[in-house]
């Protein structure tokens, strides 16, 4: 019996991952908040060898928030199906691999000792396209379930799975009703539940970067959610739309549904640069005021070695969403984002290094008192009066209005390309106070009253 399954259900709702009582734009967890973070080297991590390994090192990190999704794909040798494969070379749907529930049930125990958030993506539409699909235990071919004719599923699906012609996606009950392959479907993602319904440390979002149907979308979330209450467990829910745009209608069925959905991923603007993405994220800040909840970024692309911007370009949109008021950011895995790397490990320390002055669940998104600011230049939040952060993207100055503010300020200057505290400094409040940066680069000021 693992530790714990000694937990009651009412001693793990008590503790478990919520949005904060105080400010629900952001997470507590052991019922303190939390500003989540986290960087690691693959998006399947329940399932690399070295698993224990590399969440020590994201722990020694800081980190306390990775993404684990579901996905069974072989784009690496050591990645098994959860389907029992027999003799023959074909898998029966209805007996499972030990080994794949195995590493689940690892991973969750050693995540939950170390205090390290899941964001757990149940359904990836890339497992179920192209070269995937052909060798995938669910395809009519490869398993003695079911024919081609009695799934309605084909043998190949060669189109980039963002076109939706994979029936595998409209199985359920609110679609096409395929009752012969949302039987399997619906005895996978019970499997799911029974081994992460009794973990506290565990967040659910239903697909990665879905374009598809919202139906498909709710019928999860809904059924994930009556499983929950069926052993009476608090679960929060959301999910990834595709849509690059923030303001596109995918969104909104996250957006105004808050009875379904319980907090938001928007991991898909950071595709987007610069003020753009800044201002699309404070767009869904202030879409959802009237009813906040935590916006959780689990893929920050990234990276020079990939194809959605550089490594510049994800250290910045790691930094907008920390001073813009994100509940959780993570650096996207290799090649597309810098993983677990030199430069993301260190803006994680960053991160913990400025939460010994200030805490970001009790400060705003502040730009409005920035003064001669140039676009992209500089970010601020603050709690008027007493801590201001602000972010520089490439050295600088900008000026920053204390009108009002009485007393003095100190500057504790952090490095964001190394992580390391640099120099402090004395300011005056009272009046508009000009604020420079050390050098080039990236830097933070965190700013105190004394």
């Amino acid at each position: 019996m693992n530790e714990i399954q000694k937990i009651d259900t009412i001693e793990r709702n008590k503790i478990c991952i919520k949005p904060y009582s105080e400010n629900p734009y952001y997470w507590q967890y052991k019922e303190r908040p939390v500003l989540l973070v986290g960087a690691s080297k693959d998006h399947n991590l329940f399932q690399i060898p070295d698993i224990e390994e590399h969440l020590d090192e994201i722990k020694q990190a800081g980190g306390n928030f990775v993404r684990n999704t579901m996905s069974d794909r072989k784009d690496k040798d050591f990645k098994v199906y959860p389907f029992k494969q027999l003799s023959d070379g074909k898998y029966d749907l209805n007996q499972w691999n030990e080994e794949f529930w195995k590493r689940f049930e690892k991973f969750l125990k050693f995540t939950y000792e170390r205090d390290i958030i899941v964001q757990i993506e149940i359904w990836d539409r890339f497992d179920y396209s192209r070269q995937n699909w052909k060798i995938h235990p669910y395809n009519p071919k490869n398993n003695i379930n079911y024919t081609s004719q009695e799934s309605g599923l084909a043998f190949e699906y060669p189109d980039h799975p963002g076109s939706n012609k994979q029936p595998f996606f409209y199985t359920t009950p609110l679609q096409m009703n395929n009752k012969v392959v949302f039987y399997y479907q619906k005895k996978f993602v019970e499997e799911i539940l029974r081994r992460t319904l009794v973990y506290p440390h565990v967040l659910y979002c239903m697909d990665n970067e879905t374009s598809g149907d919202p139906k498909w979308s709710i019928f999860w979330a809904t059924f994930v959610r009556e499983k929950a209450k069926e052993i009476s467990a608090e679960i929060f829910i959301t999910e990834m739309w595709d849509s690059r745009d923030l303001k596109h209608q995918q969104h909104k069925t996250t957006f105004d549904n808050p009875e379904i959905f319980d907090y938001v991923e928007i991991s898909q603007n950071n595709h987007q640069k610069g003020q753009v993405h800044w201002d699309n994220f404070q767009w869904v800040r202030s879409y959802l005021s009237e009813k906040p909840r935590p916006m959780n970024s689990v893929k920050i692309y990234g990276s020079d070695e990939g194809r959605f911007g550089s490594s510049k370009d994800g250290i910045e949109r790691f930094w907008r969403l920390i001073v813009g008021g994100a509940a959780g950011a993570r650096f996207h895995r290799p090649p597309s984002g810098l993983g677990f790397s030199q430069l993301s490990i260190a803006s994680i320390k960053s991160v913990r290094k400025l939460e010994t002055l200030l805490k970001m669940w009790k400060m705003e998104p502040a730009n409005h008192l920035l003064i001669n600011r140039k676009e992209n230049s500089a970010y601020l939040s603050a709690k008027i009066g007493t801590w201001y952060l602000v972010y520089f993207t490439d050295g600088g100055s900008v000026e920053i209005n204390f009108n009002g503010i009485g007393g003095t300020f100190t500057i504790h200057w952090i490095n964001i390309r190394n992580g390391e505290w640099d120099k402090k400094e004395k300011i005056k409040a009272g009046t508009t106070v000009e604020i420079k940066a050390p050098g080039c680069g990236d830097w933070l000021a965190v700013i105190v009253k004394d």
